[in-house]
């Protein structure tokens, strides 16, 4: 049974796959992971409904220097489920209690674990953990490269504001993930107290176990790694303005209030495009995935900046190894364990498999301190299509 496992494993990888898991509008993946088949259906947007279960923040100290670094557990290993029947569907919430003080450094820490990868730990004789008799996946591996969000104080209720986006990324194919974010402005401005962190992952499931586990999913740790010390900006505000999913139509422009005393703004945006709709308008690949498309930018009216959200560095996530068992060999990315090879190298809408998309960042001098509007556009965007996007304004004071 495991030989014919591996055969199907090794026909399965050699296939061409893409996959999509775009949060937002109830639509999903379009493509395919490592077997070639179809990705899952869309979920609930990073500023949309938070899983039910949560894990408490644990403080501690390290270092010689008294309690000068702080590290502060916010999820441990905490499994990110793909049932909707289950604690944590595609969310996990941690409590964040940040100590009074400003800080030199602060890090967001993360380590995303999967059952899919080594392969030793399912393919092979003797493996522990063996698919289903007639699936080709452990149950509970997730083979798909999904959205992959940090969000800081998320809405608890309809009608709340967005949340702080920290982290934009994409899962591995499969692949276990560990990442290091600097985010001290953010915890110099939010300042000490009770804060929540949601980590969000659009995970799907296949009953079959053919294109992925039947019971898929993935566990996250994150900490926050502090330095006490002078801050290196003085921050007066972190104003989160959208964090959200939107098709062909972008949402009005929003208003927010620079706070007094600022001297300086640096605002933030993220995007990212998903869906698999084709034909898509003005491009002969799927959309919004594979679509090079006019994003502009607008503070109080005016347009300031006009750009195209475009990753063509994907193949450097994928450095080619072979594993070999029962007679056969599968070459794959190291990166990207579980996805084929071709779509893991693609180029893509603002994004890579197993990767960070940063933000795009601008500092505007026409954001003093009192009202303003910020807005942007998304053109063209395929029906059934849509674009992820968050933006947040920094406002600073002098510098000391």
């Amino acid at each position: 049974m495991r030989r014919v496992l591996w055969a199907g494993a090794l026909l399965f990888f050699g296939a061409v796959g893409c996959s999509d898991d775009e949060a937002g509008g109830g639509s999903g993946g379009s493509g395919s992971g490592a077997v070639g088949g179809t990705a899952g259906n869309g979920a609930a947007g990073a500023g949309g409904t938070s899983g039910a279960g949560a894990t408490a923040g644990v403080a501690g100290t390290a270092g010689t220097g008294g309690d000068a670094s702080l590290s502060i557990t916010v999820l441990d290993r905490v499994r990110i489920n793909s049932h909707s029947d289950q604690e944590n569907f595609q969310n996990a919430i941690g409590a964040l209690e940040l100590p009074p003080g400003s800080y030199e450094e602060a890090q967001l820490i993360i380590e995303l674990g999967t059952t899919c990868y080594p392969f030793e730990s399912w393919l092979g004789p003797g493996a522990p953990n063996p698919p289903p008799p007639g699936h080709n996946w452990p149950a509970d591996c997730d083979a798909y490269d999904r959205n992959f969000e940090l969000i800081l104080n998320p809405p608890e209720a309809p009608g709340d504001g967005p949340g702080i986006e920290l982290v934009r990324a994409i899962t591995p194919f499969g692949g276990p993930m560990e990442l290091s974010i600097d985010i001290t402005d953010v915890v110099n401005g939010v300042g000490a107290g009770a804060h929540r962190l949601k980590a969000h992952i659009t995970t799907w499931s296949d009953a079959a176990g053919q294109v992925s586990g039947s019971n898929g999913g993935w566990l996250v740790s994150a900490r926050v790694a502090l330095k006490r010390g002078r801050a290196p900006r003085q921050v007066l505000g972190v104003i989160p303005l959208y964090d959200g999913s939107h098709g062909a139509e972008s949402p009005a422009p929003i208003d927010f209030v620079v706070p007094e005393g600022t001297t300086h703004t640096r605002l933030e945006y993220r995007a990212t495009g998903h869906g698999g709709v084709y034909p898509s308008p003005g491009c002969n690949q799927p959309g919004e995935e594979f679509c090079r498309r006019d994003h502009r930018v607008f503070a109080d009216g005016a347009q300031f900046d006009r750009f195209q959200p475009w990753r063509n560095d994907c193949a450097s996530l994928c450095t080619r190894s072979t594993y070999s068992a029962g007679g056969g060999s599968l070459e794959y990315c190291a990166e990207n364990p579980c996805g084929a090879i071709q779509s893991v190298e693609a180029s893509r809408a603002g994004w890579c498999p197993g990767s960070v998309t940063e933000p795009f960042t601008w500092e505007r001098p026409e954001l003093t301190p009192g009202p303003h509007q910020f807005g942007w556009t998304v053109t063209p965007v395929a029906e059934g299509g849509s674009w992820r996007i968050s933006a947040v304004l920094f406002a600073f004071g002098s510098e000391r």
